[in-house]
């Protein structure tokens, strides 16, 4: 069962998607009652590697309302993803090439467990993108003449 909490909409306009991964993700119980309600933005955030720990930045949880004083954690803090071992070995290896980044899709809730789905990215030029916007169009006005035919 895979309720999604955000999707980073963008990514996949920005960036040639290589290889996915699913990524625990360690959060406060504060933190957590803010993602049941929906109040998490995957906007401008990315991953990066230090000390051997893949960790995400600039993911955007709200301040739960009802934690009291002792929440006042910075919203957009670094948090940690938790991966295997061989697979954090795996990314390091894709992210020292050239042009590759490490890249949040998605955050959902499996079971009671928040997982984030990470993606090993190529970047797109900007003649791609166009490409990407007229392949779209042409997807979207095909799809509409269809329906106006039945």
């Amino acid at each position: 069962m895979r309720k999604t909490i955000a999707v980073n909409r963008s990514a996949g306009f920005e960036y040639f998607i290589e290889e996915k991964f699913e990524a625990g993700i360690v959060l406060e119980g504060a933190e957590v009652k803010s993602l049941r309600k929906g109040n998490c933005s995957l906007k401008d955030s990315f991953c990066f590697l230090h000390g051997g720990e893949i960790f995400i930045k600039n993911m955007h949880i709200a301040v739960y309302d009802k934690a009291g004083a002792f929440n006042s954690r910075d919203s957009k803090r670094d948090r940690k993803l938790l991966l295997h071992k061989y697979e954090t070995a795996k990314i390091a290896g894709k992210v020292n090439e050239k042009g590759m980044t490490l890249v949040p899709l998605s955050l959902y809730f499996s079971g009671s467990l928040v997982k984030a789905e990470i993606a090993l990215c190529r970047g797109k030029q900007t003649y791609d993108k166009r490409r990407s916007i007229a392949e779209r169009d042409r997807e979207r006005d095909m799809q509409r003449e269809i329906k106006n035919y039945i």
